[in-house]
């Protein structure tokens, strides 16, 4: 996916940022995912923190449930990514 920054992203990024209470923050989370969708986000999130903990790969998908290969990827775009990941857990310390 080249251009991943579609109009159709920005979008929901916009309505994201519009979201400033946590029960609302979650009630438009659970419109607009299934279940399962938002347990592997919430698991993946919780992975990062983890990493950023500097707790081992084989240890976090032993917590988590996820593959050692899932948390190498995240790992890798935690690092090297768009610095998403970065910014978020800086604001939330």
């Amino acid at each position: 996916m080249n251009n991943w920054k579609n109009p159709k992203l920005k979008k929901l990024a916009t309505a994201l940022m519009t979201i400033d209470k946590e029960s609302d923050m979650l009630n438009f989370l659970r419109d607009l995912c299934t279940l399962e969708e938002l347990e592997e986000l919430s698991t993946r999130w919780e992975a990062v923190q983890l990493i950023a903990k500097g707790i081992s790969y084989r240890q976090i998908a032993e917590k988590t449930g996820l593959s050692t290969t899932t948390v190498t990827r995240i790992a890798h775009w935690l690092n090297h990514g768009e610095g998403g990941y970065q910014t978020v857990l800086k604001s939330n310390h």
